[in-house]
């Protein structure tokens, strides 16, 4: 498939959007704002046989898609693969956003002749106010083996394969426009590796093509309202005045939403180590200050990160772990606080593991829970809403939260969790429900609503220092108040 064809189809799709957009809109004062995605992890292309992909999902609604491996054909000759993801997100209201992301690990195509260790296409677009925007940066091509030789990877970069074809390293076109009313939409697509065939090789004929870590994400902002036509003098209302803007939607309302801290600040985290929060196979793209109705602010603290349901859930770092509990939005929930007082929340857990004891002390990558869809996440893909508090935000409360997304690929490619931390929790070959059973929940864990990590009551009981000379949890539990002290009897005779 050519590029200017996969443009043109690219193109139709946003039709679809923009006509669904305006279809939303109908009859309304103001139309919403539309969004729609798709991707996939890997498609071999052969001119007149039926394309054979992995990995295809499309938004809305939200759709992941997880596979362990990949071959093509049967005995793999041309093509073979690690672990798979893609998943593509839309959200649509008074503003709109856009996620896709495909990705493939352990590349091999012609017996090795082409091989990477990390394939990534990602593209995210929004909205915000009668303006579209929209990103492909967060593309990869890691480990890249051409022919034998180390390869650069560049984007839209041309690479020959001796006299047989040609390769393109992050290739990505976008197109930004203006529709009706002045309102901009957005529109890009990303393929991470694209391998294209000029004459017959490795049993495909001349023409075919293999695209690897394909995303697209569109986007188009809500067209203003024309003007009422002005009643007659006798029978207008006089209207209050509306109130002064705030930066800050409410009720799910039209304002772009406002972030306190900068999306690109990134204040070094500088507790021993880190590592990813989530093990095995998983899809994230930034959506932080995404558009989200029923958060304070109502912007997006942090990132989703896609796992197959019952996927462990890791601690990030050594730390303290609290505020365990259920609440509404973020249902099976806690909070880790690492040696620095840097703080991180897990949201939308399916279980527990014993580890999730409030007060408790953790090392890095050992087993906090399970990654679920549970509070306002329930009918969407199954995820973990991550965010990053760093201690030097904390004066500004759940507004301290500041963009995790770089953090997160820089410990997804450190490797740094040992496999017996998490063997025992990882599902056996062939079995077909991973989830954890509902034993796994906590009998313990209470109804904590109302209640905040960042509440100062909670961090006082959380992070109060040990006892002096004390090493073992029943001096730290009886330090954080959580058993009475050891002498509490000793004066009553």
């Amino acid at each position: 498939m050519t590029v200017a064809k996969r443009l043109g189809l690219s193109l139709l799709f946003t039709g679809v959007l923009l006509l669904a957009a305006g279809s939303a809109g109908a009859g309304r004062s103001c139309s919403s704002a539309g969004a729609t995605a798709r991707a996939f992890a890997i498609r071999v292309v052969v001119p007149g046989q039926a394309t054979t992909e992995s990995g295809s999902v499309s938004a809305p609604p939200y759709h992941v898609s997880f596979g362990q491996s990949f071959a093509y054909p049967g005995d793999g000759s041309v093509a073979t693969t690690g672990s798979l993801t893609a998943s593509a997100t839309s959200d649509a209201g008074a503003a709109a956003s856009a996620n896709a992301s495909g990705e493939v690990h352990s590349v091999s195509l012609f017996g090795g002749e082409i091989a990477a260790d990390i394939v990534a296409g990602r593209a995210t677009a929004s909205t915000h106010g009668r303006n579209a925007s929209g990103s492909l940066s967060g593309s990869t091509v890691a480990g890249l083996v051409v022919l034998g030789q180390p390869s650069a990877v560049g984007t839209n970069s041309r690479i020959a394969l001796a006299d047989w074809g040609y390769l393109i390293t992050l290739q990505e076109s976008s197109d930004a426009t203006s529709g009706a009313g002045g309102a901009r939409r957005f529109h890009g697509f990303a393929t991470a590796l694209d391998v294209h065939l000029t004459a017959a090789h490795g049993g495909l004929p001349a023409g075919s093509e293999i695209q690897i870590g394909y995303a697209e994400a569109n986007v188009q902002a809500p067209v203003p309202s024309k003007k009422k036509p002005v009643p007659p003098a006798g029978e207008r209302k006089k209207t209050p005045k509306p109130p002064e803007p705030t930066g800050k939607t409410s009720g799910g309302g039209a304002q772009t939403p406002f972030l306190p801290v900068p999306s690109g600040l990134h204040p070094k985290l500088t507790a021993e180590r880190y590592v990813f929060p989530v093990y095995g196979p998983v899809s994230f793209t930034d959506t932080f200050g995404a558009f989200r109705g029923d958060v304070p602010g109502n912007w997006h603290h942090g990132d989703d990160i896609f796992a197959p349901l019952g996927a462990p859930i890791l601690a990030c770092a050594d730390g303290t772990v609290f505020s365990i509990g259920w609440n509404d939005v973020g249902g099976n929930r806690l909070w880790l606080r690492d040696s620095q007082g840097n703080e991180f929340y897990y949201a939308h857990l399916s279980a527990f593991s014993p580890l999730a004891r409030n007060g408790l002390q953790v090392k890095a990558g050992q087993v906090l829970g399970f990654v679920g869809n549970t509070g306002d996440a329930e009918g969407t893909p199954t995820h973990l809403h991550f965010e990053i508090h760093p201690a030097s935000l904390i004066f500004m409360g759940y507004d301290g939260a500041v963009n995790p997304t770089s953090y997160l690929t820089a410990w997804q490619h450190l490797q740094d969790v040992r496999f017996q931390n998490v063997a025992g929790w990882v599902p056996a070959a062939g079995v077909s429900d991973p989830a954890p059973k509902p034993a796994a929940i906590l009998l313990q864990v209470s109804d904590i609503s109302e209640a905040s990590g960042l509440d100062p009551g909670s961090l006082q009981r959380a992070i109060a220092p040990r006892l002096p000379g004390s090493g073992d949890d029943e001096a730290l539990l009886r330090s954080l108040g959580f058993l009475p002290p050891a002498n509490a009897g000793a004066d009553r005779g």
